[in-house]
């Protein structure tokens, strides 16, 4: 069920990416935070720590990042929607906790400003290096949904859509940005009223994880008069364990990936320009995809039929959708601040094109100058 709610502190301002993430937290309703510093998310966790207690919600500093999602598990069961926000090593701690929140099925949103790695890395510099982090990370077979800003904007609007669709399906969503748009400063505009996502509760529920006909179960609580085991042994409809029946775990572990996988079209959101006669697709996402819409203008300026796709929602991976719009290139070229990760996923799901990787290292951004003149190298 959707509807719409008043927004408190709308209208157009000038904001850094990491407070945009958080007035988009605000709106979307998210009423308990936990967090531990870390550079380049802190600023989140600032900002909660003063504005989430004015809406009536909860601020906690975790001793660490393991307390940190464990503690968002237990609120979001007690009925808060809730949220954490950290960078790479933060992540590589709440690994753990992130699958037991998949198993369980517990609605959450977990922030991941990147910045250089591996390890201590380069704490003040920029990088898309942990989107394979995000996807595989925890072990065992399980999808969830990861969504890449690009401008502070989006960090307000994709903060709203990541609860929203945490709560419709029942998931952790992670909102993958780069240090760059965290700390970036930008006009946004913040809308009187934005569209929240509410799954009813039942008023009685025998099976509390017997899914409905797009496989998410229902919005049950705590504290509301059910029975309810939450444990991280996969379990059957009842939430009892059956770790040790093969049919039953084997059952949810398909169902928990097909709930992301099979509704693919519902999730996942990317925008374009110019691919009607493109010859050359620039794929890009978070900040590079703003180096590389300059670079493709340019190029078209100059006559050379370029495109350019900016991927939304990384995962799940947008295969036919990218096959399709793809169909008249010759060629793709994936800029990305990594060793060329996401280009092996486009290489592997777009076939009858060349795809190049042009990955940058070091906490560097790719220059407009230098994605264009890629694209004439391509296009000779």
């Amino acid at each position: 069920m959707q509807k719409k709610i008043k927004v408190t502190n709308s209208g157009v301002k000038i904001l850094q990416g990491n407070a945009a993430c958080v007035e988009g937290a605000l709106a979307a309703g998210c009423s308990f935070f936990a967090g531990y510093p870390i550079t380049p998310a802190s600023e989140i966790a600032e900002e909660m720590s003063g504005k989430l207690p004015k809406y009536g919600g909860t601020f906690i500093q975790m001793e660490d990042e393991l307390g940190s999602i464990n503690a968002i598990i237990g609120s979001r069961w007690g009925g808060n929607k809730s949220m954490t926000a950290t960078s790479g090593p933060g992540i590589s701690l709440m690994l753990e906790g992130i699958g037991y929140g998949i198993v369980s099925e517990t609605p959450l949103v977990i922030v991941n400003i990147q910045r250089g790695g591996p390890s201590t890395g380069q704490p003040t510099f920029s990088s898309q290096q942990d989107i394979y982090q995000a996807k595989y990370g925890s072990h065992g077979d399980y999808e969830l949904i990861v969504y890449t800003p690009s401008s502070v904007q989006e960090m307000f609007e994709f903060t709203v859509k990541a609860f929203n669709k945490s709560e419709e399906y029942r998931v952790p969503v992670m909102i993958l940005a780069d240090e760059i748009i965290g700390h970036m400063r930008e006009k946004i505009k913040i809308p009187n009223e934005v569209t929240i996502y509410k799954k009813e509760m039942p008023d009685y529920c025998e099976k509390p994880f017997k899914p409905d006909n797009k496989m998410v179960p229902p919005a049950v609580e705590f504290f509301q008069g059910y029975n309810l085991l939450i444990d991280g042994q996969l379990h059957d409809e009842k939430g009892l364990r059956a770790g040790h029946i093969p049919e039953i775990s084997g059952q949810l572990v398909k169902r928990l990936n097909e709930k992301i996988l099979s509704n693919i079209d519902d999730i996942t959101d990317l925008d374009t320009f110019e691919l009607e006669d493109s010859e050359v697709i620039v794929i890009c996402y978070g900040s590079v995809a703003r180096s590389a819409l300059k670079a493709v203008k340019e190029a078209r300026v100059k006559g050379l039929k370029a495109g350019w796709i900016k991927l939304n929602t990384l995962w799940p991976f947008p295969e036919e959708e990218l096959q399709k719009i793809t169909a008249n290139a010759d060629s793709i070229i994936v800029p990305e601040m990594n060793i060329g990760k996401y280009y092996r996923e486009i290489r592997g799901g777009i076939r009858d094109k060349k795809v190049i990787s042009f990955p940058l290292l070091g906490g560097l951004l790719h220059k407009p100058e230098e994605i264009l003149e890629k694209i004439e190298e391509e296009l000779k």
